[in-house]
């Protein structure tokens, strides 16, 4: 069976539905707003240290009116802990303040209008409209599914706007929103970067692959 082709990819789905049927957004959210603050603090923070931090915050934030208002030192100290917490509190609050002031509040769900948002890029956007509105548009490529669809010989492109292009080809559509979570409870339990138990990996497409370089 050839690496990257649809074949390929739909026994790599078959896989992960295998290890991973259930597997979902890791963040805790109850509402579209609470996943794009959530997803927004989760650059370069783990899902675990976000859900800590959002437990507190989404009890004195509950609306985008509350954050848009905020005084930004405020928001700063209630989301410190994340790592990044100068920049995140201001795009947080200018994404709220539009979200007031356009959308009365709520979170679109049109692709163009969430990334148009302050501190919204198109992994944020895909995660919201996968997430909490069932679309999908495209792939979150975060680092483990960039790491991970190459080792499973789902794409050779190294950056996320070239490997979700790559993804979105020969993956189903149908699972575009679960693919991503699968792989990243991949990289989590048996795959981590720095030390890969590849020799105990379950996805013998990936060892495979491996034992091809």
């Amino acid at each position: 069976m050839k690496y990257g082709t649809k074949a390929h990819a739909k026994k790599v789905c078959e896989i992960l539905d295998a290890l991973f049927p259930d597997a979902g957004c890791e963040l805790r959210f109850y509402s579209p707003l609470e996943l794009l603050i959530a997803t927004i603090l989760s650059a370069q923070c783990t899902d675990a240290r976000v859900n800590i931090v959002t437990q507190d915050l989404f009890q004195k934030y509950k609306t985008a009116q509350d954050y848009a208002t905020a005084p930004l030192e405020a928001l700063e100290n209630d989301i410190h802990s994340t790592g990044f917490y100068h920049n995140k509190a201001k795009n947080i609050r200018a994404c709220c303040q539009i979200l007031v002031e356009k959308y009365h509040g709520e979170v679109p769900k049109e692709m163009d209008a969430l990334v148009a948002l302050p501190g919204v890029g198109r992994k944020t956007a895909n995660c919201v409209r996968g997430s909490a509105f069932g679309l999908a548009d495209g792939v979150v490529v975060d680092t483990h599914v960039s790491r991970i669809s190459q080792k499973m010989g789902l794409t050779q492109e190294t950056t996320p706007e070239k490997i979700e292009r790559d993804l979105m080809k020969i993956v189903p559509q149908e699972k575009w929103i679960q693919i991503s979570h699968q792989m990243i409870l991949l990289g989590r339990s048996v795959c981590p970067a720095r030390s890969p138990k590849c020799a105990d990996c379950p996805v013998t497409v990936c060892q495979a692959r491996n034992a091809q370089r």
